[in-house]
């Protein structure tokens, strides 16, 4: 662990990712950059066949893929879908794909396999984990429910939230807000935001085209509430400003991290400005790309931060 901010904070071990729906289809995961620099090591779940060996095909040292679906844990129904994107423990809801056409071909349910499902706290290979990136389409509540231990542990989450239930039965984002929330975790970022055309009309074709409105979907960014400081240890604390800064440029955030621990004694009384003299010199964070992120990294250069 040879990067600036690892040795800068000394955290006592690698970050642990968890990845629920491994599978690469939707490109590269938020962590990719500290996996690269062998900064965290990955713990995956796919149970999609030919996604699990593509992942174990060009994994490296540091990842793990195992194949049990995540759940609430005992018998399930895996919905497998024309496009591998939509399979999902639940039925994709047809009210909804008259409203958005566009998804009917690849939201047709080609088989169903009978499933056994596992709770996160009950995986016997699962060490404790700091980041929890999660795409089940529609199970995101399930899997939440069936991890409350580990995530006591856990400093974040991105999963993926609908604001119009897709499938049937499928929590929308008011309640995944709630109960994260209730386990002490609050909304930090957008990670994505998927907005679609409403039918009869399509996609808006054309320069000048108005864009559609309609909230879809989105990747929310949920870290544990930092306003309380009693709430995270140092170290997870460290670990939160290590996903931060590269998985999402979250600069303040970093910094609220390290005050913190300053206050704590946790790291040297001059950690933060050490950060942000470092951030100043026009480092780049290596953060995954996405449309929410200010400042972009490759414009670190041009900023002055300031205590």
């Amino acid at each position: 662990m040879s990067d600036f901010l690892v040795k800068l904070l000394a955290p006592q071990r690698t970050t642990h990712v968890v990845d629920v729906g491994a599978n690469p289809i939707d490109g590269d995961p938020p962590y990719k950059h500290m996996l690269a620099q062998s900064l965290c090591s990955v713990t995956g779940f796919e149970p999609q066949a030919d996604a699990l060996a593509k992942l174990k095909r060009n994994k490296g040292s540091l990842e793990t893929y195992l194949p049990y679906v995540i759940g609430r844990g005992g018998p399930a129904e895996l919905k497998v879908c024309r496009y591998p994107g939509w399979t999902s423990l639940l039925q994709p809801r047809q009210a909804a794909l008259q409203v958005f056409p566009q998804f009917q071909s690849n939201a047709s349910v080609t088989s169903y396999v009978p499933v056994h499902t596992h709770r996160l706290d009950e995986v016997a290979e699962l060490a404790p984990f700091d980041f929890l990136k999660i795409d089940v389409q529609g199970a995101e509540l399930d899997v939440f429910e069936g991890a409350r231990q580990h995530l006591q542990h856990a400093v974040a989450i991105q999963t993926e939230v609908s604001f119009v239930a897709l499938y049937e039965g499928q929590p929308t984002f008011g309640v995944i807000d709630q109960t994260l929330r209730s386990m002490g975790f609050v909304p930090h970022c957008f990670a994505g935001v998927k907005n679609w055309p409403i039918a009869p009309l399509g996609m808006p074709q054309g320069e000048g085209a108005p864009p559609p409105h309609q909230l879809l979907e989105a990747d929310v960014v949920y870290v544990k509430d930092f306003i309380d400081p009693v709430t995270m240890s140092s170290e997870q604390l460290k670990h939160l400003a290590l996903l931060m800064h590269h998985c999402y440029a979250s600069v303040d955030l970093v910094g609220r991290c390290i005050d913190l621990l300053q206050r704590q004694s946790a790291v040297p009384a001059d950690t933060l400005q050490r950060y942000v003299d470092h951030l100043n010199q026009g480092k780049q964070l290596n953060a995954s790309p996405a449309p929410h992120l200010p400042p972009e990294p490759e414009k670190l250069s041009q900023m002055n931060l300031e205590l």
